[in-house]
């Protein structure tokens, strides 16, 4: 391929950090962009000078112009928009999670494999600078065998937009699901979940969900490392955090207690704290400086900003890989069926702590139903 991708967002509040990363790119050109509302729509696209504006995802999908789309809509949309665009011959890019069913992300499986098309699910957590620093410790025999890993995601969603309100805290766990499966090297297998503490009736009878806290252990595909997930969305008192620990033989990476305290590396027994480096330079130089910075002032930040740190400089690598497994020709490293596998966990942990700690084993994305 020697043309410059294609790339339309849709979706535009945290879709609209991409909005720059795409048209620095070498490698690509943001031609589109898609907002329900005219108004918003047209002062994101004003902002930033961008030509082709749709309120209609329809009708966005319909323009021969565009090569791939890039999916920030609500997480109940996801698959739909998913499987519309992969069917209207466009390359996919989509927040986190692929789903919110087992059924529609078997759909979205066979959508990619029926349209020949790249799917990447967007995981900000594996293109983070804390992950990418760990990886190259297991990378170069820091941490040694590995022997546990832990994951956890606390997050309090009052004032978020309505559909995630008493959502499972399970149904949104891939950021504590992705490093510690990604670390392994493996793909999950089964899963047994704890439902704890109960929320407000109202909350709950969004989803008929009454769990606070939702704590799952994770067999692991062809592995002896075990893992753990902790999740919670409502009514737990706790600084946000999103969080791995990776225990080894020789050194266990574990994430700080608090935001600034300093994540700790135990060498033996011996604690240090580590000072984690910054990856830019995996980047072309065009787009470097996004992992330090997003589109938005201090007074406007997205809530990923005010919460999240902007997801640890994650965002022009997650693009940088989508549009270079296109170009590549090549499946992107999150691809349909590790996002697939990575939201099962989190969909079957929910269905394990409904039915009081069953084990649930996940599908086999690698065969999906015809």
């Amino acid at each position: 391929m020697t043309e410059n991708v294609r790339v339309a967002i849709a979706g535009l509040g945290f879709g609209a950090e991409f909005i720059p990363i795409y048209q620095a790119h070498p490698d690509a050109e943001l031609v589109a962009v898609c907002q329900r509302s005219q108004e918003n729509l047209d002062r994101v696209a004003d902002a930033f000078g961008v030509p082709r504006r749709y309120t209609s995802y329809a009708e966005m999908l319909r323009d021969p112009d565009i090569d791939a789309v890039h999916i920030n809509t609500p997480i109940p949309a996801h698959a739909e928009h998913t499987i519309a665009a992969l069917q209207a011959g466009k390359h996919v890019a989509c927040t986190v999670p692929m789903a919110t069913t087992l059924e529609e992300c078997q759909a979205i499986v066979r959508a990619v494999r029926e349209s020949g098309k790249k799917y990447m699910m967007m995981e900000t957590v594996v293109y983070s600078r804390e992950f990418l620093h760990v990886q190259d410790l297991v990378a170069d025999g820091t941490i040694g065998r590995i022997q546990f890993l832990r994951g956890a995601h606390h997050q309090e969603m009052a004032g978020w937009p309505g559909y995630w309100e008493g959502l499972p805290p399970m149904h949104y766990a891939t950021h504590a699901v992705s490093p510690v499966l990604t670390l392994a090297g493996s793909l999950a297998e089964s899963v047994v979940c704890l439902g704890s503490g109960r929320i407000a009736p109202d909350l709950e009878a969004r989803y008929g969900s009454p769990f606070a806290v939702e704590s799952a252990l994770v067999r692991l595909r062809d592995s002896d490392v075990g893992a753990e997930i902790a999740r919670s969305l409502f009514e737990t008192a706790r600084e946000y955090v999103e969080s791995f620990t990776v225990y080894g033989d020789q050194a266990t990476f574990e994430w700080e207690q608090t935001q600034g305290a300093g994540h700790v590396l135990h060498v033996g027994e011996v604690p240090k704290r580590i000072e984690v480096p910054d990856f830019a330079h995996r980047l072309p130089a065009e787009i470097a400086p996004f992992t330090t910075r997003g589109v938005y002032d201090d007074e406007h930040a997205h809530l990923s900003f005010v919460q999240g740190s902007g997801h640890g400089g994650s965002h022009p690598h997650m693009a940088h890989e989508f549009v270079r497994s296109i170009v590549e020709d090549r499946a992107p490293a999150v691809d349909e069926v590790t996002a697939a596998n990575w939201t099962s966990v989190g969909i079957c942990a929910h269905e394990s702590a409904m039915r009081g700690g069953e084990r649930v084993s996940l599908p086999d994305y690698g065969v999906v139903p015809r």
